[in-house]
């Protein structure tokens, strides 16, 4: 089969690999009908994850068919259309049992990581009973690839954590594909007031006509000085990092306002300032997170029904060979007026 290799920093290839085959009774293999590329695997692609070795597989999201399934597995069949969660979870452990997939002591953010990933024409998923989602018949399949990841990321670890209520005012910082799926799902919760923060008009642009009421260009805008005249110099109620730079996550601790929430989105590769001489006394919470996909039925059944349209966070298309350019595209999101791009086999 094909596949899209990585071979160290900077450097990735499509290349011939053999198929995946069954190794656990617990597997499936999936024939890959679409995918997408991820702002993680542009991190992995900057050497930001040291963990994925030469030769890996890259991706974690994807819809496919059911190719072949293990001996243990009972909730999915050859021919079956699927949905791959981003998070592999084994439903067993003392992690899993708390709900925090993302740690599964045997699995967890694997895909595209510590095993072969999705960006290829043949995908092997471990736990395939508690790491598959069966497609509903007639469902728009480009836009269930964004429950893979991107929708249930943004939600749990940012509207979730940082506990979005109603009448709060936001700032989501960073207007990329994750920043506006934030955008998206925080308004299940009627905030009084959302503000998008970023460098980039068009994607500031996009994100006025998904429901923010403000935007801010922090390239030629003083954010902090404009966020505060906006809330009266109080700050916002909830701060979310979309971006994973440190000078994104320290602009949230400058706009929190006291009692409020930062919650961090963002793959971090750098450290960055906690400015504890100016927070210690503000009553605030910082959460961080890895998606666990505890939300993904219920966004799925939003998602089907109509209720959330999150293909419009899809701008561009390309067949699964022409992967290489994809990642040129995505990679050039201000040039080309990127957000996220669909794969299809």
């Amino acid at each position: 089969m094909k596949a899209l290799v990585y071979h160290g920093p900077g450097k990735k290839v499509w290349e011939e690999k053999p198929n995946p085959v069954i190794l656990e009774s617990t597997d499936a293999i999936i024939k890959i009908s679409k995918t997408t590329i991820c702002g993680t695997d542009l991190h992995i692609l900057k050497g930001d994850v040291p963990e994925v070795i030469d030769g890996r597989i890259l991706g974690h999201e994807g819809v496919g068919i059911v190719e072949e399934v293990g001996s243990a597995v009972t909730g999915f069949n050859k021919g079956d259309h699927v949905l791959i969660s981003c998070i592999t979870s084994c439903g067993k452990c003392e992690y899993c049992k708390k709900g925090m997939y993302s740690h599964c002591e045997k699995g967890g953010w694997i895909l595209g990581h510590l095993i072969d990933g999705t960006q290829a024409e043949y995908v092997r998923i471990p736990f395939a009973d508690n790491s598959l989602y069966h497609v509903p018949e007639n469902a728009d399949e480009e836009a269930l690839v964004m429950l893979s990841d991107i929708l249930p990321t943004a939600f749990e670890c940012g509207v979730l954590n940082g506990q979005v209520k109603p009448g709060d005012t936001v700032a989501i910082v960073g207007a990329g594909p994750i920043g506006l799926a934030v955008l998206i799902t925080a308004q299940f919760y009627t905030p009084a007031e959302i503000i998008m923060i970023d460098i980039d008009d068009n994607r500031l642009n996009v994100a006025k006509t998904f429901g923010a009421n403000q935007t801010i260009n922090s390239g030629n805008e003083n954010a902090l000085e404009k966020i505060m005249n906006l809330t009266e110099q109080k700050g916002v109620d909830v701060a979310i990092e979309a971006v994973g730079v440190p000078a994104t996550f320290e602009l949230c601790e400058s706009i929190i306002a006291a009692g409020g929430h930062i919650a961090n989105v963002g793959v971090h590769g750098k450290s960055v300032n906690l400015h504890l001489e100016t927070l210690w006394s503000k009553n605030i919470t910082i959460t961080t997170r890895l998606v666990d996909t505890i939300t993904t039925s219920m966004l799925l059944k939003t998602v089907t029904s109509k209720k959330l349209d999150p293909s419009k966070l899809i701008t561009h298309r390309f067949p699964l060979k022409d992967i290489e350019h994809a990642y040129d595209t995505f990679q050039n999101a201000a040039k080309e007026k990127t957000l996220k791009v669909i794969l299809s086999s």
